[in-house]
């Protein structure tokens, strides 16, 4: 079976691989998981960075509702299933590799834990790391806290 990733490097617009195929060639982790980046579909902003399994990618497709794969909790994460910030798939993308997804979304409220839009909010500089925005919700009132 030769390399479907490597197929659509020389592919045109329109053409198409098997996502049976392409699904059995992803270069999972030794855990099983895919570094994943959820970015919201209308403006591009870069909302988080998590993980996936193939549960996880199965599930999103299946329902239009992002899951992700927890490493802290190791079981399947519905995001917004506890603080009800959903993310809606608008598209699913796979870089050339097949290593890395983004999944462009319609996100709910906050996308990070903080309480803040993205996770993305510490601006680095060459000698201290800058706090660009505040929680537009109470984390508190997120997660009952």
């Amino acid at each position: 079976m030769s390399n479907c990733f490597k197929q659509t490097e020389r592919m045109s617009a329109g053409e198409q691989v098997s996502w049976t195929e392409a699904l059995e060639q992803l270069p999972f982790n030794s855990d099983g998981l895919l570094p994943a980046i959820a970015q919201q579909y209308d403006s591009g902003e870069v909302l988080m960075m998590a993980w996936m399994n193939r549960e996880a990618l199965a599930e999103t497709l299946s329902k239009g509702r992002v899951c992700y794969w927890s490493r802290s909790r190791q079981k399947l994460w519905r995001k917004g299933e506890s603080s009800g910030q959903v993310q809606i798939l608008q598209a699913l993308l796979l870089d050339c590799d097949g290593d890395t997804i983004l999944l462009k979304v319609d996100q709910t409220g906050p996308a990070c834990h903080t309480g803040r839009r993205s996770c993305f909010y510490n601006l680095v500089t060459t000698d201290s790391i800058q706090v660009l925005n505040n929680p537009i919700i109470n984390p508190d009132e997120l997660y009952g806290g």
